[in-house]
């Protein structure tokens, strides 16, 4: 059965990736400018979003291009990661391997499963993929297993879950939105009880939903946007939350301290540039 597309959801993804992309250009000039801490374990963190053929822009990549990265990554050594493992490293309670890597993927994208998840399988790797609540609640039921836009379902949350691969993070239930509040960040001026009352109502809702559904609740968060506000640090931690995700581009380095998972930098994988360039820029940043 033909399904149509609709150019309005296309549309609203095109701004949305847009906003996105002049966020993660800020956040990167940011960091360039900040000390980096070099002792513990390299780290580098991929960001992906959306693995399709089909569409333009700097958070879709193809399938093709992706089992590139995973061939690249596996024949130069590197091992993926889960957060499970690196909270167990922090806590001494664990090793890494000689060359971690971690995979991370936004949004919650159906192909995330359908084409992502067998090539993690074949190239025996793990990832995190966080999920925005209110997308996979209301809008994936509406139009669920579409690869070139659909969302994850709570059924396809399970899938993932089931596979043993991957983990599944908090995006928000609905703060991933760019309109009087910059994701889930504190607006000037706003009471910082208020504020944190209605970050924790979004993140519980979240939480409670996945629970339920899955019978999974998230302890990885990566912030909407990239907008990141020291007020949303004791929420998180409050609600059980051991490890957070930034669009800040550089490295990471894992020690035996818990509180390095809190604002691990990752990079964006956009399409443009082969695997070996873009992993040769990246893998090529730890500091010795």
């Amino acid at each position: 059965m033909y399904r149509c597309y609709d150019s309005r959801k296309l549309r609203l993804f095109l701004i949305l990736d847009a906003i996105a992309l002049a966020v993660w250009l800020v956040c990167s000039a940011a960091v360039k400018a900040a000390p980096q801490q070099t002792e513990g374990v390299f780290l580098p963190v991929i960001m992906y979003h959306s693995i399709t053929d089909h569409g333009k822009g700097d958070y879709q990549l193809s399938p093709a291009q992706f089992e590139d990265d995973l061939r690249y990554l596996k024949s130069h050594g590197y091992e993926t990661v889960s957060v499970a493992e690196l909270v167990a490293y922090t806590e001494g309670n664990g090793t890494l391997p000689a060359q971690p890597v971690m995979l991370t993927f936004d949004d919650g994208f159906y192909n995330n499963l359908s084409t992502a998840l067998p090539l993690l399988e074949r190239y025996d790797m793990c990832a995190v993929v966080s999920v925005v609540g209110r997308y996979t609640e209301e809008l994936a039921p509406a139009d669920p297993h579409v690869d070139r836009y659909s969302y994850l379902t709570w059924e396809d949350v399970s899938a993932l879950l089931a596979s043993g691969r991957v983990e599944i993070g908090s995006h928000t239930y609905d703060l991933h939105r760019n309109d009087e509040r910059a994701g889930c960040s504190i607006r000037v001026g706003e009471d910082a009880d208020a504020y944190a009352q209605m970050l924790c109502g979004d993140l519980t809702q979240l939480q409670a939903l996945c629970s339920e559904k899955t019978g999974c609740t998230p302890t990885v968060f990566a912030y909407p946007y990239g907008f990141i506000c020291r007020e949303s640090i004791p929420v998180l931690q409050e609600l059980g939350f051991v490890c957070t995700l930034t669009c800040y581009e550089a490295p990471n380095y894992i020690t035996r301290d818990s509180t390095c998972l809190y604002g691990l930098s990752r990079y964006n994988r956009a399409p443009g540039h082969s695997s070996e360039e873009f992993f040769g820029k990246v893998l090529n940043q730890a500091i010795s």
